[in-house]
């Protein structure tokens, strides 16, 4: 399960609990599950494109500062812990000296909030796209079935 399914889980499933308990017709409480499902997904949507458009913007910026300070930052808490926990250990074990670097809290927060950020960023962007194409793809059948219904009343007539 996906960070913004569990995230969403945590959301609609005391809601649905409610719904199903508040609303005796199944397919009204069903309706109204979806619509909130729907709403929930199209906020994420909007929030991770105004997200994204503001990253767009810092990497199409003139100055070369602008466009790769993120990527600067990140490389640079990486390399602080790939030194504490990967390179000073074996250096002392080996030689007696290993210099170690403090991180601070903020710091490391900042890292596992951005390599966590980009990890759900790509997965709800592809859980979304998904769901689009389901979207679509039932209002295509729909479309069909009217055609189709059509054609075959039409024929009978």
């Amino acid at each position: 399960m996906s960070i913004a399914a569990k995230a969403l889980s945590v959301i609609t499933g005391p809601l649905f609990s409610v719904i199903d308990k508040a609303v005796t017709d199944k397919d009204e409480a069903a309706r109204l599950k979806h619509e909130i499902q729907t709403q929930l997904i199209d906020a994420e949507n909007s929030a991770l494109k105004n997200q994204m458009k503001v990253i767009l913007a810092e990497a199409a910026g003139e100055s070369w500062l602008q466009r790769n300070w993120r990527p600067i930052l990140m490389l640079t808490i990486v390399a602080i812990v790939a030194n504490n926990y990967l390179i000073a250990p074996y250096l002392s074990a080996m030689f007696g000296v290993g210099l170690t670097l403090p991180l601070p809290e903020a710091l490391w927060n900042l890292m596992t909030l951005g390599v966590g950020g980009y990890i759900a960023g790509q997965t709800a962007e592809r859980g979304i796209s998904t769901w689009q194409s389901g979207q679509v793809a039932k209002e295509q059948a729909k479309i069909q079935q009217g055609l189709y219904y059509n054609v075959s009343s039409s024929e009978k007539s």
